[in-house]
């Protein structure tokens, strides 16, 4: 049994490393919060670090196929344009129109109302698997490394982005605002559901933030059955050796791009959250390219590796948990802003450099056969 346990343990040392370090630093940061261990400083922390989450997330999947996905923010802040148009929520709908040149094209009018909301909802979540399902279509037709493919398409996705807004602006309904980021609480009492929050069974887990209980549901219900299924194993093969994975008969090109597919999806469901938390979409650069940047930090704590075939999505949560743990601690012990760019520069070179380990030492262990 407990040989059983310490197998699994060293087989998933990754993951239950960036577990421990989250959990470590998380009741540092609430033993120092002078409002620590309450459920308005978790839900808080459950806003800043679901988009991140799903970053990490999305840059998991071509990490595991031995890609990288430099296109990831620049994603979420395309479908954060989309969604500040789509989510409105005005009961007689919005009217959409296409700005060329100064002239405008109506496009129509957007349903409004719930049906509204929620069939933008799917349409922003259809732009990102979309843009990820191109993303793999040019690495595996056009033969393109994919660091090199998904950079240019991310220029073209924030292109789109500066396109839908030039400036930052829209609106989101804020029914949906205030139900998505705070407690379930809050969210039945929007929603009118289980005496609006009221009912005794449902006050002991009313407290739990709504972005959190997202994030297990995606987990549970998008990556475990992908990381289960035919095309995801022939994912961590095409990491692990896409020779061999060839040879074995294994759909190589469906597996790379359902893997960018997928990577576009969660990449979506961050950009979704983050328009519906500042009620506004924001075709903000410097912003797609951090959350990239953090998303590879994220996916290295979290013990994935960066040559491919090993690693979970459900260990880049908690990478990502860990690099948000770090930046709550620049507001606890007011680290000056200024030196704040320092401190996560030194952590996501600490990160990438820890990855860059196993390659050394395999071309090291390569050099004694010479």
């Amino acid at each position: 049994m407990l040989d059983d346990i310490a197998i699994r343990v060293r087989q998933n040392i990754g993951i239950v490393t960036a577990v421990l370090l989250f959990a470590i630093l998380y009741l540092l940061y609430n033993f120092a919060h002078p409002k620590g261990f309450s459920s308005a400083v978790l839900v808080q922390n459950g806003d800043e670090i679901f988009a991140l989450a799903m970053l990490a997330m999305a840059q998991t999947v071509p990490v595991l196929a031995s890609g990288l996905d430099l296109s990831v923010g620049a994603v979420m802040t395309m479908v954060g344009c989309f969604a500040s148009y789509l989510l409105t929520g005005a009961a007689d709908g919005t009217p959409l129109h296409l700005d060329i040149f100064g002239l405008q094209l109506g496009l129509g009018t957007f349903p409004g109302g719930v049906s509204g909301i929620l069939l933008g909802i799917v349409v922003c979540l259809a732009i990102g698997a979309l843009a990820g399902f191109i993303n793999g279509c040019v690495v595996v037709y056009g033969r393109i490394q994919p660091i090199i493919a998904t950079l240019a398409t991310g220029a073209v996705y924030i292109g789109i982005a500066l396109f839908l807004r030039p400036t930052p602006g829209g609106k989101i309904d804020e029914d949906l605002n205030w139900a998505m980021t705070n407690s379930l609480g809050d969210f039945a009492a929007t929603v009118h559901i289980f005496d609006d929050g009221a009912a005794s069974w449902f006050a002991p887990v009313a407290w739990i933030p709504v972005p959190f209980v997202l994030l297990i549901l995606i987990a549970l219900l998008v990556w475990v059955p992908f990381r289960r299924s035919v095309i995801g194993r022939a994912v961590y093969a095409v990491g692990s050796a896409e020779g061999a994975a060839y040879m074995s008969g294994l759909p190589i090109d469906r597996a790379k791009i359902a893997a960018f597919t997928l990577a576009g999806f969660f990449a979506g469901c961050g950009g979704l959250f983050l328009a519906i938390q500042t009620s506004s979409g924001n075709a903000d650069i410097p912003q797609a390219g951090a959350y990239t940047l953090n998303s590879i930090a994220s996916v290295v704590i979290g013990g994935t590796s960066l040559l491919g075939g090993t690693g979970s999505a459900i260990g880049s949560i908690f990478g990502a948990m860990v690099l948000r743990v770090i930046s709550f601690f620049f507001r606890i012990f007011d680290i000056a802003p200024l030196l704040q760019p320092l401190f996560e520069g030194l952590i996501l070179l600490a990160a990438v450099s820890i990855g860059a380990l196993g390659v050394l030492r395999v071309k090291n262990t390569l050099e004694l056969f010479r």
